[in-house]
């Protein structure tokens, strides 16, 4: 049996499970999906969120790339957040990292990965520019790297913070929150860092005044 293959009898099982012990199960989640979070998260395989939330689908809605990075030119990244915003009024936004991210810790090299992962990285090495001080006063590479992973979250909630669709949404909704967590990978616990409340100010550079 080839690898690819378990994974749909896995899925056969899953599903039948899931009718065995609830027959409306599908009909529902066909018929409705009202996720009170939005997750940005890491595409790492090891950080499902569904599953280290202990959420079940049609309860978190989820978008996953390198680094959990909210990047300006991202229309991938801006087109999940408007419709989870606007159209799904999610709640809660939430941005989560991990500890021994690679994409962070490739990021803090000078390695070569290439046009395309460079550019993205690059996200990541100018939030270790801004924070060159405190990082490179760490000795321990590990716990510097664990400390860039967590500064990289707060970086990318700001970001949140300063595009018109998190700002409309709080002019006009007083929501969504915005939250920055790091997960785990040694003892799978969520490690909140960072919060921002809807409505929160930001440099004036980034608000918008005529939404």
């Amino acid at each position: 049996m080839q690898s690819y293959e378990k994974l749909l009898l896995e899925n056969k099982a899953w599903a039948s499970e899931k009718v065995t012990d609830d027959p409306e199960y599908f009909n529902r989640l066909a018929h409705i999906q009202t996720p009170e979070f939005l997750w940005i998260g890491c595409s790492d395989s090891r950080v499902p969120a569904n599953e280290i939330t202990g959420t079940q689908p049609g309860e978190i809605f989820v978008h996953r790339n390198i680094a959990n990075m909210v990047v300006n030119t991202d229309v991938n990244l801006l087109s999940v957040l408007d419709y989870a915003v606007t159209h799904l009024k999610v709640k809660h936004v939430i941005v989560c990292g991990h500890y021994g991210c690679g994409g962070v810790k490739a990021a803090a090299t000078q390695n070569d990965f290439k046009a395309v992962l460079n550019m993205w990285l690059r996200n990541i090495k100018d939030v270790y520019r801004l924070h060159r001080e405190e990082l490179e006063s760490i000795k321990d590479e590990e716990r510097r790297t664990d400390r860039l992973v967590e500064l990289n979250v707060r970086e990318q909630v700001n970001n949140l913070a300063k595009t018109s669709i998190i700002q409309r949404a709080w002019k006009e909704k007083n929501a969504p929150d915005l939250h920055g967590w790091v997960y785990g990978l040694k003892d799978g616990l969520i490690k909140p860092v960072f919060e921002m409340k809807a409505g929160t100010h930001i440099d004036p550079l980034y608000e918008y005044d005529d939404l």
